[in-house]
C-alpha cells in the first residue's frame, strides 16, 4: 500500500530524523565519490567573466630596513685616510638632513693640529659655504683662538683642526635628534682616529652629549675630561658666547686653561 505524506507529516518525519542525530541523507543508489571527482578534473575551465576587476598581486617582500649605525661603523672603518672618509660621509644616505642640506661640511683647518674643535653641527653659513665656523660665530671662534697663538690656517703647532658631530645642516637649525648623532658617531669617531690630535675642545652641549653622554655645559666646561681616547675640554660654542656676552669671563678661563695644557704637553 503507498503511502502519501502531507508537508505537516514530512516536516515531523525530518525534525524527528534531525533530533536522533542524523547529519547526511543516504540515497538508494550507491555513490561513487572518487569518480566525481576525476570527472570535475577533467571538465574544461568555466570561462572567467570578463569586467572584474583584477586579483590584487601579491605585495612584495619587505626587504629588512637598514641599521643606520651599523652602515656608518662600516663606511667608516674601513677608510684609512680623511680623503676616504669625507668621501664615504658623502655617499651616506641614510641620514634624512643629507636631503636638506646644500652640501656636506666635512672640516677645515690644519690635519694632524693639536687642537681639534669638535662642534655640533653647521648653520646657514656653514651650509653655504662647506666649511665649519664660518659665520659671526666663526669670526668668534678665530678670535679666541688667536688670543692664545692659534690659528686654523696656521701649519705646526699653531694650527688648528675644526669639525662639527653632524656633517649637514639641521633645518631651521634645530638641536640634533639622538638618532642623528648616534648614526654620525661612527664617522666622528673614525674622524679623530685619523686626525690624531693631542686634544679636543667640546664646543657646546650637542658635542658633550656626542662625546661624553652628557649634557650642561655650564656645569662641564673648564674641566679636562676624556673623549674618545683623548683629554677633552667641554666650551661655551661661540654662538653661545654672542648671546650672553658676559659668559665671555669663564671662556676666557676655559682658553688659558687650553693654553697651559698644551704648553706642558708641548712636543720636542
Amino acid at each position: 500500500m503507498e503511502e502519501h505524506w502531507d508537508s505537516h507529516a514530512a516536516l515531523a518525519a525530518l525534525a524527528w530524523q534531525l533530533e536522533a542525530g542524523v547529519t547526511d541523507a543516504v540515497c538508494d543508489d550507491p555513490i561513487d565519490r572518487f569518480a566525481a571527482a576525476e570527472e570535475a578534473a577533467a571538465a574544461p575551465e568555466r570561462p572567467q567573466i570578463t569586467g572584474l576587476p583584477p586579483k590584487p598581486a601579491a605585495p612584495p617582500p619587505r626587504l629588512p630596513e637598514k641599521d643606520p649605525v651599523v652602515e656608518a661603523s662600516a663606511a667608516a672603518g674601513g677608510c684609512a685616510d680623511l680623503g676616504a672618509l669625507r668621501a664615504a660621509m658623502e655617499a651616506f644616505d641614510l641620514c634624512d638632513l643629507k636631503r636638506g642640506a646644500k652640501q656636506l661640511v666635512f672640516a677645515d683647518g690644519t690635519p694632524g693640529a693639536r687642537v681639534m674643535i669638535l662642534g655640533e653641527a653647521p648653520g646657514r653659513d656653514e651650509d653655504r659655504e662647506g666649511l665649519p665656523f664660518v659665520g659671526r660665530a666663526g669670526q668668534l671662534l678665530d678670535r679666541m683662538l688667536a688670543a692664545i697663538g692659534l690659528d686654523r690656517r696656521a701649519t705646526g703647532a699653531d694650527g688648528v683642526y675644526i669639525t662639527n658631530v653632524l656633517p649637514w645642516r639641521p633645518p631651521q637649525n634645530r638641536d640634533p635628534l639622538p638618532q642623528e648623532i648616534a648614526m654620525m658617531m661612527p664617522f666622528v669617531q673614525r674622524h679623530v682616529q685619523l686626525a690624531k690630535p693631542d686634544v679636543i675642545v667640546l664646543m657646546g652641549n650637542i658635542s658633550c652629549q656626542a662625546a661624553l653622554g652628557k649634557r650642561g655645559i655650564t656645569r662641564l666646561r673648564g674641566e679636562f675630561t676624556q673623549a674618545f681616547d683623548r683629554p677633552a675640554l667641554p666650551m661655551f660654542h661661540p654662538a653661545f658666547l654672542l648671546r650672553n656676552p658676559a659668559a665671555k669671563r669663564e671662556a676666557w678661563a676655559d682658553l688659558l686653561t687650553l693654553r697651559a695644557h698644551l704648553n706642558e704637553r708641548a712636543k720636542p
